[in-house]
């Protein structure tokens, strides 16, 4: 019960981890406008990875697509890759601890193979979670210089809620997959190291007990 409620955690764990790393990839919150540039101008810009957008004080909002991608800078153009990256890396560990699950019949019978697959699941699943903390941390970072520094003559950004997102998802991925680990290890130590050994050994010990008193006798 306990491996099954570790599998069952984990899975539900990455899937929402799966949902935030979507819904932060598709977001055009990935940085917004300082509040001393909206004081002034009455605007608010934000960014994401394929798009800007412009909200006035009326409440129109206006996007426009980036055009071309070799015109992007280089630190956006990895940040979609290994976005990318994550969601397909989170959908096969859904899927696969998904069929490693023992409280489900869908794949193979025999528990080993189930712990296997559940494993494959989990370290996708933690690969999924790195692909994700790391670009959301380095545009983090690149934000984070631009605004702290004084040469930059550009719009000021301050941290967007789709960063947080991203945040959120890469860590539920990388515990969940941990647990879906630990579940297969766990189980594997258990049929490892069963009773009947042990009893032999100590049969065994008391044979040889028994034989060094009689020849000491």
């Amino acid at each position: 019960m306990a491996v099954m409620a570790l599998q069952i955690v984990g899975l539900v764990m990455g899937f929402l981890g799966l949902i935030l790393q979507i819904a932060s990839t598709c977001s055009n919150t990935w940085r917004v406008s300082s509040n001393a540039d909206s004081v002034i101008s009455a605007t608010w810009v934000f960014e994401g990875l394929w798009m800007n957008c412009a909200a006035s004080a009326l409440g129109s909002v206006q996007c426009k697509w980036f055009r071309g991608l070799l015109g992007l800078d280089s630190y956006v153009q990895g940040c979609r890759a290994l976005m990318i990256v994550s969601l397909l890396l989170g959908l096969a560990g859904v899927i696969v601890a998904l069929l490693g699950l023992k409280c489900t019949k869908i794949g193979s019978g025999n528990e080993q193979t189930k712990g296997k697959i559940a494993l494959t699941g989990g370290v996708c699943l933690i690969a999924s979670g790195l692909c994700c903390i790391i670009p959301v941390s380095w545009y983090a970072y690149q934000i984070t210089q631009e605004f702290y520094n004084p040469l930059y003559g550009g719009t000021k950004y301050e941290l967007g809620p789709a960063l947080y997102m991203g945040w959120g998802g890469a860590i539920l991925a990388i515990l969940g997959g941990a647990f879906l680990c630990c579940s297969c290890t766990g189980g594997q130590k258990g049929y490892k190291y069963a009773g009947p050994g042990q009893g032999d050994q100590q049969k065994i010990y008391k044979a040889s007990s028994v034989g060094e008193t009689k020849a000491y006798v």
